[in-house]
């Protein structure tokens, strides 16, 4: 087998073991919390012999690692349960909602990108001058500032006081795509704003430890432009930690938009999510958490193998 097809097969083997180490985790996570979905189903005034038999019903009683086998087993056959509080079909539920955060994701992802790798680039080429210490700074307040708080800024400043867009991020499938995006306009923003500075940076970075090397040298006393330099030399030569970078911040946009959902009432996964927290309906909690990691390791892998490709050294460690 080819070298790079071997390391492929190696990083997707190892995604598969991590994936399963996050079903370990996350079943005896959500077993182990706190409440009881058949006193939230039945209420305060259930008596003991119905709850005894509700907790039947529905499977709590079996021992953990009976219930894990059934779900995995369960999961592999592509069916990720049933929801005990309202008994509807979890992968059902979950694809209308799983749609509508990686369209969030999405356009989050497509203004973020590329405005950070050329906020990243144009930080380069004023290196230690006003262009580069405002991007610096900017960025890293918003970065500080929690998504909460930005969240609400915006809504005050761009939905109440200017009237651009609406400070409730519903959409539906009757919306035309217009109507969609001017209701996530203030979400997709606030992403941007959270995950600009990370991948901002780390171009920076990776291009300026690039820009050390002998051969930039030379191209500058060739007396090659500085922005052709960083285009055709630098950027390339440090796209492997800018690819992961990117990749880990897209990760975070599936991931990490709970806080966002749920400030904007976005139908989302992490709105999903939250409601059935609260009604302690494990398997919604168990499915959303499995379908998380799956999403971060499945972009983490793509990161990988993306920079094994790009850069030969990781072919040849030796």
């Amino acid at each position: 087998m080819h070298p790079i097809l071997t390391l492929v097969a190696q990083r997707l083997a190892l995604g598969v073991l991590l994936l399963f180490a996050a079903s370990i985790l996350i079943f005896a996570g959500t077993s182990i919390l706190p409440g009881d979905v058949a006193q939230q189903i039945l209420g305060q005034a259930a008596t003991p012999e119905a709850l005894e038999n509700m907790r039947r019903e529905l499977g709590l009683n079996e021992p953990p690692l009976t219930r894990y086998l059934s779900w995995l087993g369960g999961i592999l056959q592509g069916d990720l349960g049933t929801a005990l509080t309202n008994g509807l079909d979890i992968a059902e539920s979950l694809g209308a909602r799983l749609s509508n955060t990686l369209f969030l994701a999405f356009w989050a992802a497509v203004i973020s990108v590329p405005l950070a790798i050329f906020l990243g680039l144009l930080a380069v080429r004023y290196k230690d001058r006003w262009p580069d210490k405002l991007i610096s700074g900017v960025t890293l307040t918003t970065i500080s500032i929690p998504e909460f708080m930005i969240g609400y800024v915006l809504v005050y400043w761009v939905s109440i006081q200017f009237g651009w867009f609406s400070s409730v991020a519903i959409i539906n499938d009757s919306m035309t795509i217009w109507q969609k995006l001017n209701a996530i306009a203030i979400p997709v923003m606030v992403l941007t704003l959270v995950v600009l500075a990370h991948m901002m940076r780390m171009t920076r970075a990776a291009i300026l430890n690039v820009m050390q090397s002998a051969y930039i040298e030379t191209a500058e006393l060739k007396g090659m432009p500085m922005l052709k330099i960083i285009r055709k030399h630098a950027f390339p030569n440090a796209i492997a930690p800018i690819v992961n970078v990117v990749m880990i911040n897209l990760a975070y946009l599936v991931v990490g938009v709970v806080v966002v959902e749920v400030v904007f009432a976005y139908p989302g996964m992490g709105q999903y999510l939250v409601d059935h927290v609260a009604k302690r309906d494990i398997p919604v909690v168990q499915a959303c958490g499995l379908i998380f990691a799956a999403v971060y390791i499945g972009l983490n892998l793509v990161a990988d193998i993306v920079s094994i490709l790009a850069n030969p050294r990781l072919r040849h460690p030796k």
